[in-house]
């Protein structure tokens, strides 16, 4: 490979990389011996400062970088625009976190193309080949397998990639067959594309259906969210045949870090821990316990030969009260008790612990995602809160390119504990070499670009994705059995209206009104009109309620605590019976504790989506309403479902998908992963820790929306898949 800078040896016919350059064969070159040997011999040799950089895991890198905000990097002291430089070029940044701290496991989010990719991870392995020990970079990503709801569908486009049905979507099929296909198939495109590692898959049973997370979840059953962990590790770390290196691992797996350990679906009325406002997972159900059963039963006990998952990633919450031995209120990576006693002895847990991403770092605000998340750490220092997390028993820091912090923690331990430090660090530096032995990448981390052309979004892995996508809608209303409709009729499709916002990241959303879905893919199914009198029925597509994340810094300069609800109707909502003093509280930024919202109101963003279908109902003088919901969250239907006669929900789905249901050309299969509660008051009164607690939404046709609903076109779903997998 060229600029591979490793020399090659032969020992007895055997060829060997001489990855130190020091003439002899040293145990961790020895490709025939063990990963865990090859990773205890190598971790040896380590000086502090290449094991601190083993400890880091990088920000988010975008290819090529963006030329402001989170993603930003520069060329030569240039952003890539200004620069001359090809998209696979490194950064100034990567080549210093790369070559002076060390770093060797890089997070990827965007990629220009699977080519920019491939040559882009061939520069990074060249580099760290000729650094030290010949470590090679881990490269990683979330998920990355989302579709483009709009795109038409054939075997050969629709992407670069291939496209699936989100983390819920596949919970809906019930099947955790098709998660481990996925796996399989995204562990090749990952593969091509230098990715070794995946930041997935999102296992926190979502206990409360207000969570922002919930859409990356596989619902909110212990049981299925299990099932679909095992399945989906399997997939992705199982290489067979001659991809195989030994027990399971090889050329074609991939490393499964599972989150979030010990499970983060509970945070106090929904909020999330990415904020400050959001940091407090609590347990008024007493169901603490419960949330461990998807890794413990799933991610922990495999039916492949790997067994395991090989990485796990804690959430940022405090698990507020859970610490029955030190008493502590820290963050899940600082806290010894969830991570030593529990997961490391209790379940025995050897793999890698990854904190999530910029918990070390300073807050800012308590609503900002790009600042730190040191919740119930505030008062150390970043050195100090480094060397808490080792003490804890975790081995990683995500978001973090600089060993500084690290360094000053080991001084911190010899300082307490003397040499043992350096033991400490070792076991740490184990851990994570395992995982870059077990896929073979000290034995060839480079692709042939060819190849990752001909694998990523290739045919069959296309049509798989969109199989999946078909298997994951849940038909929940067919009143008079107005599905499936016929090819050719005449269809009205009212614009939709999207008000300005803001992504997860903080990111500007413009507010714009148009067609919810490819006009193009409905007009070959129907014609098409503007004029509802026209229209034999109406397809009106929608979103579930959008009403943000909790928090409003705007109610603090009114003299408020910044709390508000989050409600699951578009609606206005006052929260009547929200519970008057919060579970949790307290914060350096707050002169508080209580972060209760009782009696406060809120309405959907996305409110107009509500109007659409009652307009739509008005305007159709009686003709058929064909409602379909995208859903990210539960919602309540009870605003809206009398006026629809039908009503598919899917979890981001391409929209031939959806008309390929609509129109009988596939029959609905999916499942409720959720409850859909019956009303707000419902929602305010259940354990944000208990699943299935909530009493749900019965329609006009008598159907309950529970988990585990769904109708095909003879009515209510009753299978294996329904007797498998029950709320107890």
């Amino acid at each position: 490979m060229a600029g591979a800078t490793a020399v090659s040896s032969e020992v007895g016919g055997l060829s060997f990389k001489d990855m130190n350059k020091n003439g002899a064969l040293d145990p961790y070159e020895d490709w025939r011996l063990s990963a865990d040997l090859r990773a205890r011999d190598l971790a040896e040799r380590l000086s502090i400062e290449q094991i601190a950089g083993l400890m880091l895991y990088s920000r988010h890198q975008s290819i090529p970088a963006r030329a402001d905000g989170y993603f930003a990097g520069t060329y030569k002291g240039k952003n890539f625009s200004e620069s001359g430089a090809k998209p696979d070029d490194l950064t100034d940044q990567q080549i210093v976190f790369l070559s002076q701290d060390n770093l060797r496991h890089v997070l990827l989010t965007t990629v220009q193309s699977p080519e920019a990719a491939a040559r882009w991870n061939n520069k990074v392995q060249a580099l760290c080949e000729g650094l030290g020990l010949g470590i090679p970079a881990n490269n990683s990503t979330d998920p990355r397998h989302g579709t483009v709801s709009t795109m038409e569908y054939n075997a050969g486009a629709g992407g670069q990639i291939s496209m699936w049905p989100g983390s819920l979507g596949m919970a809906a099929s019930f099947d955790p067959n098709i998660v481990e296909q996925f796996g399989q198939i995204a562990a090749a495109e990952y593969r091509a594309l230098g990715i070794a590692t995946a930041l997935s898959p999102q296992v926190d049973i979502a206990t409360d259906p207000r969570w922002n997370r919930v859409s990356g979840t596989f619902g909110e059953n212990p049981k299925l969210s299990a099932a679909m962990a095992q399945a989906y590790c399997d997939g992705f770390q199982t290489s067979k045949g001659a991809q195989e290196i030994k027990n399971g691992w090889g050329y074609a797996s991939v490393n499964a870090m599972v989150k979030h350990w010990p499970g983060g679906g509970s945070g106090e009325a929904g909020r999330d821990a990415h904020y400050g406002m959001g940091k407090f997972a609590v347990y008024p159900g007493g169901k603490f316990a419960t949330h461990f059963i998807p890794f413990t039963k799933g991610a922990f006990k495999l039916k492949g030969k790997t067994k395991m998952a090989s990485a796990i990633m804690p959430y940022y919450t405090i698990s507020w009260n859970q610490d029955t031995k030190n008493k502590e209120n820290v963050g899940n990576s600082y806290n010894s008790y969830i991570i030593n006693d529990l997961l490391r002895k209790k379940y025995k847990y050897d793999g890698v612990a990854c904190t999530d991403w910029s918990i070390t770092g300073n807050k800012t605000q308590m609503d900002n995602f790009v600042g730190g998340k040191p919740h119930g750490v505030e008062h150390l220092s970043v050195a100090q809160r480094h060397y808490k997390v080792l003490m804890a028993g975790v081995d990683q820091f995500g978001g973090n390119n600089e060993a500084a912090p690290i360094l000053e923690a080991y001084k911190m331990g010899m300082a307490e504990h003397g040499e043992w430090m350096r033991a400490r660090m070792e076991q740490s530096a184990v851990r994570l070499l395992k995982n870059i032995f077990r896929v073979g990448l000290f034995e060839n981390p480079y692709l042939d670009v060819e190849n990752t052309k001909n694998t990523v979004g290739k045919p069959e892995f296309m049509t798989a994705g969109y199989e999946a996508q078909l298997k994951s809608m849940v038909l929940l209303k067919n009143k008079n059995k107005v599905l499936p409709l016929k090819t050719g009729k005449t269809v009205y499709v009212p614009k939709k209206y999207t008000p300005a916002g803001r992504n997860f990241l903080g990111a500007p959303i413009p507010e714009k009104t148009d067609y919810p879905v490819n006009m193009d893919i409905v007009k070959k199914y129907f014609n098409t009109t503007e004029n509802p009198d026209e229209a034999d029925f109406a397809l009106v597509f929608i979103n579930n309620p959008d009403t943000g994340n909790g928090y409003d810094s705007t109610d603090i300069r009114k003299g408020g605590n910044g709390y508000l609800p989050i409600s699951l109707q578009y609606g206005e909502y006052t929260a009547t019976d929200a519970r008057e003093t919060s579970i949790a509280g307290g914060d350096p930024m707050e002169k508080f504790t209580n972060r209760g919202y009782k009696g406060k109101t809120v309405k959907a963003k996305n409110i107009t989506d509500l109007g659409m279908v009652t307009d739509t109902y008005r305007k159709m003088k009686g003709k058929p309403v064909i409602v379909s919901v995208t859903m990210d969250n539960p919602m309540v239907f009870n605003e809206f479902e009398k006026q629809a006669d039908a009503i598919l929900i899917n979890f981001r789905v391409q929209d031939q998908a959806l008309l390929d249901i609509f129109t009988g050309k596939t029959e609905p299969s999916g499942l409720l992963p959720m409850q859909m509660p019956a009303d707000m008051s419902v929602v305010e009164k259940q354990a944000e820790d208990a699943p299935h607690d909530m009493k749900c939404h019965t329609d006009t046709e008598g159907s309950v929306y529970d988990f585990g609903f769904g109708m095909n076109w003879n009515g209510q779903i009753k299978d294996a898949r329904t007797r498998r997998f029950k709320k107890k």
